[in-house]
């Protein structure tokens, strides 16, 4: 499909019709001196062929495919088969909107119908909804969830939650009423403090909101987290950034969570500059009718035919109105379709081998650098593929500058996040590092003795 600008006649006819004489006229309630800027610097416009040419040159300029990344702290590098772009990119696939009439969209209802079951299989949960927008909007909603089911006006939130998590959660919140605090971790274990969670629980609190793998990368007592919430008739709440650890871990659902969410941008999404990624909801069935977004059920027609129908959305579009969920207004349903096309593909022996590759490539880099005195992995227990590295010989931000000047990002300083982590990185494995890659890693961090 060609999306053409207006031209000059049609945009003098809609502004007649508007009854206004220049287009600056609709935009009057901004400050002209922050609305309008200068375009005499700009170049006149190219031929087609001569334009080409000009990007061709801007092209050459780019030297990202010169870096080896090491980059995850909720953003991951994983290899999308080309059967995921292909068939996500089919016309019928790519440009449908809402499916209000399931006769004209069964497709779509399918995949979504598809996706959900497979986040259910992979949780160990009951319902998954057809998506949300990413996992930090994800998190909040999980959040609002638990206000809403429990009638409760307080949440617990992990401190070794995303940092960014907390920040859109706080935002969520602020004019709801809503009391959030925050329960530490230990910084020994980097696993959450379960004597301060135990201490800040009473009755008149929603549930926790923790993360496993948590953001420094260290897998939870999901199960004992979760015991210690319903000892004080709250939910448990877990969020996993990484969703290609469910393969791997055990399932949420096994551990007593009550609902989970995250991102599962690691499910045939490449990194995008910020997206888009696909935000997920999983939970216990008794929560069906508070979630938020669309839910596809199965159904038969007249004939006893198979069919897919939109079984919930609580939007306020829709018959709930000022009753909605959520103020959730569309889905991220072609990525929701991407991560179906991919679990499928991978299916769960490619899942779980793609999942193993993360871990072992964490562990081989965690036993290769203790052999170095000026650098040394944190927490080197219960890590999944994301490891703390402590730098002792130099500020962290000489350190990545060095590393980055032999073409190599290894990792993310988290004194970005904390401060008592000043001289820490986050280090990240995928499938697509390969024994070679840590090799040169691993070799090159030698040399900054």
């Amino acid at each position: 499909m060609k999306y053409l600008p207006l031209t000059d006649n049609e945009r003098k006819e809609m502004l007649e019709s508007l009854g206004v004489s220049d287009i600056k006229e609709l935009f009057s309630d901004i400050p002209q001196s922050k609305s309008y800027y200068s375009l005499d610097e700009l170049p006149p416009a190219l031929p087609e062929e001569r334009l080409i040419d000009v990007f061709k040159k801007y092209a050459v300029k780019n030297k990202y495919q010169e870096y080896l990344a090491f980059l995850g702290g909720g953003a991951y590098n994983h290899f999308v088969p080309e059967v995921v772009n292909a068939l996500s990119g089919k016309g019928e696939l790519l440009t449908p909107y809402t499916p209000y009439q399931p006769e004209v969209s069964q497709g779509s209802l399918q995949a979504m119908f598809e996706y959900q079951t497979m986040m259910t299989m992979l949780t160990g949960l009951d319902v998954s909804n057809s998506s949300l927008y990413d996992g930090g909007t994800a998190a909040a909603e999980g959040v609002l969830l638990a206000v809403r089911k429990s009638k409760k006006n307080k949440i617990l939130v992990a401190g070794s939650l995303h940092p960014e998590y907390i920040e859109i959660i706080n935002t969520y919140i602020q004019n709801l009423g809503i009391e959030a605090q925050i329960v530490g971790f230990d910084k020994e274990t980097g696993k959450l403090d379960l004597d301060e969670l135990t201490e800040k629980l009473s009755g008149d609190v929603a549930g926790c909101i923790f993360q496993s793998p948590n953001f420094l990368g260290v897998v939870e007592e999901t199960k004992e987290i979760s015991e210690i919430i319903h000892s004080e008739k709250g939910y448990s709440i877990q969020v996993i950034a990484e969703a290609m650890s469910l393969a791997m871990l055990t399932p949420p659902g096994e551990c007593g969570v009550d609902i989970a969410v995250g991102e599962a941008q690691s499910f045939g999404l490449p990194l995008g500059f910020g997206g888009p990624y696909l935000g997920f909801m999983v939970v216990k069935k008794d929560f069906i009718r508070q979630m938020p977004g669309r839910l596809v059920g199965q159904t038969v027609d007249q004939k006893g035919r198979r069919g897919y129908v939109l079984t919930l959305s609580t939007r306020e579009q829709h018959i709930k109105r000022e009753k909605a969920t959520s103020n959730i207004c569309t889905n991220q349903a072609w990525c929701a379709m991407r991560a179906g096309i991919y679990l499928a593909t991978m299916g769960k022996k490619g899942l779980r081998d793609i999942s193993k590759a993360n871990h072992l490539g964490a562990a081989y880099f965690v036993k290769e650098v203790e052999k170095f005195d000026h650098v040394a992995v944190k927490y080197k227990k219960n890590f999944y593929n994301e490891v703390v590295l402590q730098i002792t010989n130099m500020p962290v931000d000489d350190f990545l500058g060095k590393l980055e000047g032999k073409g190599i990002l290894c990792g993310i300083p988290l004194h970005w996040f904390y401060k008592e982590f000043e001289n820490c990185i986050l280090v990240n494995f995928t499938e697509l590092h390969k024994k070679e890659d840590i090799d040169k890693l691993v070799k090159v961090i030698g040399e900054l003795k």
